[in-house]
């Protein structure tokens, strides 16, 4: 008896300490396994009830996809392409490899070396995912997640490491226009072809086999992505074509294909967004953290810097500092919609810390000694995010619309293809195609975010939980 009352007591401690981390773990059936439910799990079975929000994420996640293998779908330089150059040898290379990050000429961005390093290391990152899985299928979900969190943090260094090391060492290969050469070249086989049976026809006799096959072996022949344009070269003899098979949706100002354009375009106002969000989200957690714990001067202190920014108007501010930069890049547009935009989020954190910072659990962990710095941002803070994440998930969908109102009023960055630039170029040069189908491309994001922002809230609120 005094045995089974000490396993009861154990049992007990045990399933309080896991429903204090937030795990509760149930049994379903007396026969099958256990299954571990979590705060996060709650969430996003409750997520997954809207299916607009839910189909909404899949598409941003589609976005994403989009972003990364861009030059997969969309670039003129060929996976592989043999042709005889003027010297008469015959030349393997294969250009598509080299120029993702070995050609700063083409991608001289910065958010394009990032993308496709990434899409570099995709299939690695896929492997790696794969063989975790399997290895830790077995074990509880609280490792599985720490074994995860792991290996995203190796990718994350390895990722970052490597864009350190392509924007020190920066590499550029030599201009080809392989376009160029291999439409040439068939035309030349052509041409030859056609003259061997035009001179067979006026004597009578019959064309040589051999001839004609010694024509083709030395014809150009390449394999291209599905759309072989390019985002950043100009042709004035086709400037401001229309809708074509050659140009989906026509070309620009500066015969720039407009499609290419607008696919790139969306790895700038997704890198933008996300990545202005966060600069702001952590700006406005460290202060609104600080003002609601601590209280008192601290709280006046930071309360009054948040009037303060609150008084100029947001757009009128970005616009200002981004006029006192000569050659604005993406990563100035990033840092001035960051450093501005962060008092919506303090304001918020701080409202959730005012709540939070009496309850018991605070004033246990005060009491047992943990360093204040740990009580604010590992006991106090998980429990304020769901609200800055919905937060951040709308203003991901405003910081684009801002980049693509700096880029439309030509306080962006020139050397980045930009939905807001191709707006004001079919503005300027009244073409419609060049006003709509950006501004499309920009609605449909925009509403993504914006319903994944809205399911994310329901699903966050626990009355509207069904």
């Amino acid at each position: 008896m005094a045995t089974d009352k000490n396993n009861t007591e154990e049992q007990s401690e045990q399933a309080s300490q896991e429903e204090s981390a937030g795990r509760l773990t149930l049994q379903v059936d007396p026969n099958s396994e256990t299954k571990e439910v979590t705060y996060w799990t709650i969430v996003w079975d409750q997520f997954k009830t809207n299916k607009i929000a839910y189909y909404g994420l899949w598409m941003v996640i589609g976005l994403v996809l989009l972003a990364v293998y861009a030059p997969a779908l969309c670039l003129e330089q060929p996976f592989v392409i043999s042709y005889t150059d003027r010297g008469g040898q015959s030349v393997t290379e294969y250009p598509w490899v080299i120029s993702l990050l070995g050609d700063r000429n083409l991608f001289e961005n910065g958010v394009d070396i990032f993308f496709n390093l990434l899409m570099v290391l995709s299939p690695l990152m896929a492997i790696s995912g794969f063989v975790v899985s399997r290895i830790t299928a077995t074990k509880r979900r609280a490792e599985r997640m720490a074994i995860y969190q792991r290996v995203i943090a190796g990718w994350t260094v390895t990722v970052l490491a490597g864009m350190v090391l392509l924007t020190l060492f920066p590499k550029s290969q030599p201009y080809k226009n392989y376009v160029e050469i291999y439409s040439k070249g068939h035309a030349q086989a052509q041409l030859e072809i056609t003259k061997l049976r035009l001179n067979a026809a006026r004597t009578g006799a019959t064309v040589d086999p051999a001839q004609i096959k010694a024509i083709e072996a030395q014809t150009p022949s390449a394999y291209f992505p599905p759309i072989p344009q390019s985002f950043r070269d100009s042709d004035l003899s086709a400037v401001l074509a229309p809708m074509s098979i050659n140009h989906f949706f026509g070309t620009d100002d500066r015969g720039r294909d407009v499609f290419a354009r607008m696919l790139y375009g969306t790895r700038i106002g997704l890198t933008i967004g996300v990545v202005a969000v966060s600069i702001y989200i952590f700006i406005g957690i460290i202060l609104g953290s600080l003002a609601g714990f601590f209280g008192g001067w601290v709280d006046v202190l930071i309360l009054r810097l948040v009037e303060i920014m609150i008084c100029f108007p947001s757009l009128i501010l970005i616009m200002t500092l981004a006029a006192f930069i000569e050659k604005p890049t993406i990563f100035h547009i990033m840092v001035i919609i960051g450093v501005i935009r962060w008092t919506g989020t303090a304001r918020l954190t701080r409202g959730e810390f005012l709540k939070l910072k009496n309850q018991e659990f605070v004033s246990a962990a005060i009491a047992s000694g943990i360093p204040m710095g740990r009580v604010i941002f590992r006991h106090v803070l998980p429990n304020a995010l769901s609200p800055v994440l919905v937060t951040a998930s709308f203003g991901v969908a405003s910081a684009i619309l801002l980049e693509s109102t700096l880029s439309f009023l030509g306080l962006g960055d020139a050397s980045a293809p930009s939905w807001g630039e191709l707006i004001n170029i079919g503005r300027q040069t009244d073409t419609m195609s060049l006003i709509l189908l950006p501004g499309l491309a920009i609605f449909f994001t925009v509403s993504l975010f914006n319903l994944v922002g809205e399911g994310l809230q329901d699903a966050l609120d626990p009355k509207r939980r069904r």
